[in-house]
């Protein structure tokens, strides 16, 4: 086979149309070796001719798309090293990734041939026809956001064709797009996608990593979501969804890979430069630092490090064309010694970065480290999953003891979180379910998680749920607390939409979805965690696509700056103000008082403080709500002016131009466990 010298840069097999170059770096490896696959599973290896500043290249005219190749690397091994010509590695920046990994003793750090046990990386076509494609760019503040996973969310759907069931295509089904705009949905966040493996104890136990949160492979989508060309298929998958208007957001695993610990498989990044690419320890570097519970930690320290994740955040935007990315343990990207430092080089790098820093980032602000808990410390242009939301709104709704000073911050955006960096209210993600933890429907069903199924004696997942069972433990036929289960559900997702920030909905949530009390379904790749679309309730789907609705048509749900409690723009009235269920202002000693906790809020649709873009101040209709979590009813003192009922939790009522009509002073029968927004009428 015919090679040429070929370029350092770019990192990968890049095919040009008349060849492909091949570029990797190795850190101090003596000898690089490209091993290349024929159809018949043969391996040819050819030394990569050049080498400097550690990338090892060359370029081969014969080598196209479809050819499948890894790499052999001869160096250092011992303490820290870990370089071993008889293990296959896969390209750091391989575009796709084709077959699974078989747990073998070969795939360890010993003199075994690894070969016929690991993946391949695939040359890929860089072309694709986007036929135009732009990207939504909808505005932070009218983000609507949905976690789900590719696979659940369309395996048990009864109208998406049963070939598509579980892959990319299925995602953007026409069926399953004209849902997410039934619910208001802006953007989808998926879970990841990057090509990961399955952990050895899984697999032995018949499960696998269903989450996908152990990646091998940061440039390549999961191929076992695409058909013959995932990467085509994947591409395909956010054209359609921008033609919608709905963005495409990323669940990126940086922090760690699939290689685990010292005892883990040599893979891919271990073979190369294990004391690069890993934060190993220093006074026994056998050992790896780990910040993630999962065995190792990536080197943040490491210029190549910083440089691979920067690529592929790069790559899945300008070629693959999505809009943001959530980062995984966040915190962990922000540890360049032991403590999180959030200016550390990873930020600076987004910061500067012209493509990087214009896409929406979302950072998950913790990881499992020392001082790891980080909500509220990102720079100014990241979000956070706001996980003092979650917390303070499960707390209050299943009537916890407690201040509301803490309520009225999360749901007016978090200022004290946020407003200190020049943030605004979108930099708080609010949510109260997400993936790892309850479905909404088990936050109002089950008081302890039932992870039984994933073979660990339920020790695994968290036993902080911060839920309430209404009173019996799982499934009941009980009129009384399934009408309550019910209402909660309408209260939990009602306060999300009524608060400012960006929303976000996790999958299946909207029609009730349930996994039985589990709380970790990491493992289960089985209708346990897929949508049961069969058993969907359609009161509550009716239900949240209203309350999305109502959210869109009041801007003063989705301010652009915080609340001040005091008047803004031409309005005599405070843009919120604070009332007991006397009517009162509350004072400073009813905000820590922990019987307290029937309280409303009015927000002034005169003082947002934008324009229509000719200096004229966007009018909206007041609101106010009123929340009772308490166990008896309660009567409520109207606050000044005239109102309609919009929203009722109790008896499931909503109506975005109201009903019946209310003036100060009346009274407002707010039954237990229940909540009332009530509007302005319009003139």
């Amino acid at each position: 086979m015919r090679v040429w010298p070929g370029q350092p840069a770019p990192l990968g097999a890049t095919y040009d149309r008349s060849g492909t170059n091949v570029a990797v770096f190795a850190g101090d490896a003596e000898r690089v070796e490209l091993c290349l696959f024929d159809p018949g599973g043969a391996e040819h290896r050819v030394g990569l001719p050049e080498h400097a500043g550690g990338v090892f290249h060359g370029y081969f005219p014969e080598v196209g798309p479809g050819d499948r190749y890894g790499f052999r690397v001869r160096g250092p091994r011992g303490p820290g090293g870990r370089a071993n010509p008889a293990k296959l590695l896969l390209d750091p920046y391989a575009r796709r990734i084709d077959g699974t990994m078989r747990w073998d003793e070969a795939v360890f750090d010993n003199d075994l041939e690894s070969a016929p046990f690991v993946p391949r990386s695939v040359v890929v076509d860089p072309s694709f026809d986007w036929q135009g494609d732009a990207p939504p760019q909808v505005p932070w503040h009218d983000t609507v956001l949905y976690e789900t996973h590719v696979r659940g969310l369309t395996m048990t759907h009864p109208e998406v064709d049963p070939a598509l069931r579980g892959t990319y295509l299925g995602a953007a089904s026409p069926v399953v797009i004209d849902h997410l705009r039934s619910l208001g949905v802006t953007a989808v966040e998926f879970m990841p996608i990057h090509a990961s493996v399955s952990e050895r104890h899984l697999v032995e136990s018949g499960l696998v990593n269903y989450w996908g949160y152990n990646s091998i492979g940061f440039f390549a989508p999961q191929s076992a979501y695409g058909g013959d060309d995932p990467v085509a298929e994947f591409r395909e998958m956010v054209r359609r969804f921008h033609l919608a208007g709905i963005e495409v957001i990323l669940d990126v695993v940086y922090n760690h890979t699939a290689e685990a610990g010292g005892d883990g498989p040599t893979l891919c990044l271990r073979g190369f430069d294990n004391a690069g690419y890993y934060r190993l320890d220093p006074d026994d570097p056998e050992y790896y630092v780990d910040y993630t519970g999962c065995g190792n930690s990536l080197n943040m320290r490491h210029p190549h490090v910083l440089q691979l994740i920067m690529d592929s955040l790069r790559y899945w935007i300008t070629e693959m064309h999505v809009d943001g990315f959530r980062f995984d343990l966040a915190a962990a990207l922000a540890r360049e010694l032991h403590d999180v430092d959030r200016l550390s080089a990873f930020f600076d790098l987004i910061q500067q970065d012209p493509v990087i820093s214009r896409a929406k980032l979302i950072a998950e602000p913790w990881d499992l480290g020392d001082g790891g808990y980080q909500v509220g410390n990102f720079p100014p242009l990241w979000s956070e999953w706001n996980g003092r939301y979650r917390d303070t709104v499960r707390d209050v709704w299943r009537s916890v003891p407690r201040g509301m000073a803490e309520f009225a911050a999360r749901v007016s955006g978090s200022a004290d979180l946020y407003e200190d960096d020049g943030r605004r209210p979108h930099a708080s993600i609010n949510f109260v379910i997400a993936h790892d933890g309850f479905t909404l429907a088990d936050l109002v069903s089950y008081e302890q998680k039932h992870n039984e199924a994933n073979g660990e004696d339920n020790r695994d997942g968290s036993d902080d749920n911060r839920s309430w069972n209404c009173g019996v433990e799982g499934p009941t036929d009980d009129p009384v607390i399934v009408a309550l289960r019910r209402r909660q559900q309408r209260n939990f997702l009602t306060t999300l939409m009524v608060s400012q920030g960006v929303p976000m909905l996790c999958g299946g949530d909207e029609f009730g979805r349930t996994q039985h009390g589990m709380n970790n379904s990491y493992a289960q790749d089985s209708p346990l965690s897929w949508y049961d679309w069969a058993s969907a309730d359609g009161d509550l789907l009716g239900w949240v696509r209203a309350l999305s609705e109502f959210r869109r048509r009041h801007g003063v749900l989705r301010r652009r700056r915080f609340l001040k409690g005091a008047p803004t723009g031409r309005s005599q009235l405070a843009d919120v103000s604070w009332f007991g269920s006397d009517g009162l202002p509350l004072t400073d000693d009813d905000w820590h008082d922990e019987r307290r906790r029937a309280i409303g809020w009015r927000l002034d649709g005169h003082a947002i403080a934008e324009t229509d873009g000719f200096g004229e101040p966007i009018l909206d209709q007041h609101l106010a709500i009123a929340i009772n979590p308490l166990r008896d009813a309660v009567d409520f003192v109207v606050p000044g002016g005239d109102w309609r009922v919009a929203i009722e939790t109790s008896s499931a009522f909503i109506d975005p131009d109201g009903g019946g009509e209310l003036r100060t002073g009346d009274r407002l029968h707010l039954d237990p466990f229940s909540m009332v927004v009530l509007v302005e009428p319009r003139p």
